[in-house]
């Protein structure tokens, strides 16, 4: 699978998805622009000299990069023969004196053989097995996750695995209601579509899949970008996009769902959420769904995007039943992202526990913003996160909660400043964070406000997508004793970088890239690193989410975790191990005894094994049976969802009436931390 760095700092976007290369006759080999070489070389420099890390792009850099590049290429290993990756390891050691000599040839050269493999598939596929008929009764299973697979040593191997493949594909089309005929068109439609694809894969793609190899052997958060990859980055980081508030990201063959916008039409739906795969998009209420499996990621979302007020229909897979499961359809009529919906946002529960009526405020926090445009121009009334929080907790105080819970999950960060600023609302002065650079070079950011705002009971959520500046705040509440950290471990993103237009470097008149580069380390005030495992909670919440697919750790180049010394700081006394233990002792009696927490227990375990799931059965009884006991289980978990009510029994108690569980956990246990207080 062809693959490259497209959106925002977490994501990775395809250029071009597995399966996906035309019958050709006569193939066109594509040649590299003597500028791309200049632009390799200066990268190397750029790199050798000015990355965080102080790596050297040497033998053993080229070893990695050399497998990381035929890993981009055909991750699945459905194209290679065991052959031609043998042939390649000529380039093994070569890579980094090739690079620093203009020399980008591996990446062509390469690439050629992957073309012929390509597009023997391709044919092998649309004239031999989509006509076939194939029989479902058959016990048999296609493993999806290839990861640890050896390479086929012959033809006839990837024959096998592409039968596999196809009557997967073919099964799943015939459990949606498709006879032999229409099962057949719609793959003869879906494999036109990928032959379409691989030929508008041109010479400056493969340069850009090959510079990206090089780059993310440094860390997974330094990447080229050619000209047209820099377009889109930017356009992705833009609030005014119109389309449904969703980040995607390519997992195979499938359109999976990365991060679901708050404010947009997907979140508002409340029926799409974080791993559900689209497999078919349609415009207005009746148009056509196409079937959008296996194509490059910015197609689908050419698709899904649209101006504002217009409809799209989506077909997918939801998380929780996976590949096995039943389809759904989703109609969604796009609109525009804007900074409002982006803002923090406040709430009241009330909840009476025991003898004690509180209210318990809620801040749901998307990123750390700030309107630069409107400060730069000397805008009294500029948003910012500090400044939007600061006034709903003067709001909520008004109010009279008894306590606040700070909502971080899936805000993958933003504005330092902001976190820092943030931070200070909520303690009397000090440092928040340590920022290490390239050059070992330790800065210090200071909170310099004598003044609290908020001194009362606080519960920080957090979960596997919070990352970078909500690592830094959860992170510095926590070595405060200021607050409770409860969720999920955070993503582990502790790295800063800076876009270099290439033009600085290379003077051509030829349109060049950009390079994003890490060049700073972020470090929490007792000298313990962010990066790579994160902020853990005080209180662990279930997750259905393995570390080592999702998070900063997942990736093999991700720079490690590594303390420095701490900061002189002065901690609070809200916080302390035996407050913790008994928010913890509560949290597990409740896990125990309350309905709630118990069916939120069960869904996360049946979520895992439906996400750690590689194999998919080619029997079409079982494969059906399983879909059945996938509905089931979604049916009993709704049925029971229904019934369950509160352990107090209170009937007008807002807590029963949240149908985010997480949430309703976290004011529990900030209920739990009240309490503590008052006792």
């Amino acid at each position: 699978m062809i693959r490259t760095i497209l959106f925002f700092l977490l994501g990775i976007v395809s250029l071009v998805a597995q399966a996906s290369t035309p019958i050709f006759s006569d193939t066109t080999t594509l040649k590299p622009k003597a500028v791309y070489g200049k632009e390799a070389r200066v990268i190397s420099y750029i790199l050798d000299n000015n990355h965080y890390r102080k790596l050297k792009l040497n033998d053993s850099l080229s070893s990695a990069i050399l497998d990381s590049y035929i890993s981009e290429l055909d991750n699945n290993k459905t194209y290679f023969l065991e052959s031609d990756i043998k042939s390649f390891d000529k380039f093994r050691f070569e890579i980094d004196d090739l690079t620093r000599n203009e020399d980008v040839s591996p990446a062509y050269t390469i690439y050629e053989v992957f073309q012929k493999r390509y597009n023997d598939r391709m044919d092998y596929v649309k004239n031999q097995l989509i006509p076939k008929t194939f029989d479902f009764t058959i016990d048999e299973y296609y493993e999806t996750d290839r990861e640890n697979a050896v390479w086929s040593k012959n033809a006839a191997e990837l024959d096998e695995l592409w039968r596999k493949i196809i009557k997967s594909q073919a099964l799943s089309l015939k459990l949606a209601g498709k006879n032999q005929e229409e099962i057949e068109a719609a793959l003869h439609k879906r494999y036109d579509r990928f032959i379409k694809n691989i030929e508008q894969f041109n010479g400056e793609d493969v340069f850009s899949v090959y510079m990206n190899s090089i780059t993310e052997a440094y860390d997974p958060h330094t990447n080229y970008f050619s000209t047209k990859a820099s377009d889109l980055f930017k356009q992705s980081m833009s609030l005014s996009l119109e389309g449904i508030g969703a980040r995607l990201v390519l997992d195979n063959d499938y359109t999976k769902i990365f991060e679901v916008l708050p404010g947009g039409p997907a979140e508002k739906s409340g029926k799409l959420h974080v791993n559900d795969l689209i497999i078919g998009v349609g415009q207005e209420a009746d148009g056509e769904i196409v079937d959008v499996v296996g194509w490059r990621l910015d197609d689908v979302v050419k698709l899904i995007k649209g101006p504002k007020g217009t409809t799209v229909r989506l077909q997918f897979l939801p998380a929780e039943t996976g590949v096995n499961g039943p389809a759904q359809e989703l109609i969604l009529v796009r609109d525009k992202i804007k900074l409002e919906d982006q803002a923090a946002k406040k709430s009241v529960i009330n909840y009476q526990k025991g003898d004690k009526a509180m209210k318990l405020g809620v801040i749901s926090l998307p990123s750390f913003y700030m309107d630069f445009d409107a400060y730069q121009k000397g805008d009294p009334n500029y948003r910012s996160t500090t400044r939007d929080v600061k006034k709903l907790i003067q709001e909520l105080q008004k109010e009279g909660v008894d306590g606040i819970v700070m909502d971080l999950r899936n805000n993958g960060g933003g504005s330092l400043a902001e976190a820092i600023d943030l931070t200070g609302l909520f303690i009397k002065e000090g440092p928040v964070v340590q920022v290490k650079n390239s050059l070992d070079k330790i800065e210090v950011g200071m909170d310099d406000d004598k003044n609290v705002l908020y001194t009362g009971p606080l519960v920080v959520m957090t979960n596997r997508f919070s990352a970078s500046a909500s690592e830094i705040f959860a992170g510095a509440i926590q070595d405060y004793n200021r607050g409770v950290i409860a969720g999920e471990s955070t993503y582990g993103k502790g790295t800063v970088q800076t876009v270099l237009d290439l033009k600085r470097f290379i003077n051509e008149k030829e349109d060049v890239g950009e390079l994003k580069l890490t060049f700073q380390k972020f470090y929490r005030v007792t000298g313990s690193s962010t990066q790579n495992k994160g902020v853990t909670p005080d209180i662990i919440l279930p997750s259905a989410l393995d570390s080592k697919q999702y998070g900063e750790s997942s990736n093999l180049s991700a720079l490690p975790w590594d303390v420095i010394n701490s900061t002189p700081f002065k901690k609070a006394s809200d916080i302390n191990s035996k407050v913790l233990a008994g928010l913890n002792q509560s949290y597990q009696e409740r896990a125990k005894f309350d309905q709630n927490l118990k069916q939120y227990i069960s869904e996360t375990e049946d979520l895992k094994r439906s996400l750690a799931e590689t194999k998919i059965s080619l029997n079409e009884a079982k494969r059906k049976k399983e879909m059945e006991e996938a509905e089931r289980k979604k049916a009993m978990n709704k049925d029971m969802a229904a019934k369950v009510s509160n352990n107090d029994g209170l009937a007008e108690d807002e807590l029963i009436k949240l149908k985010d569980e997480y949430l309703r956990e976290g004011l529990l246990i900030l209920s739990d931390l009240v309490t503590n207080r008052i006792g």
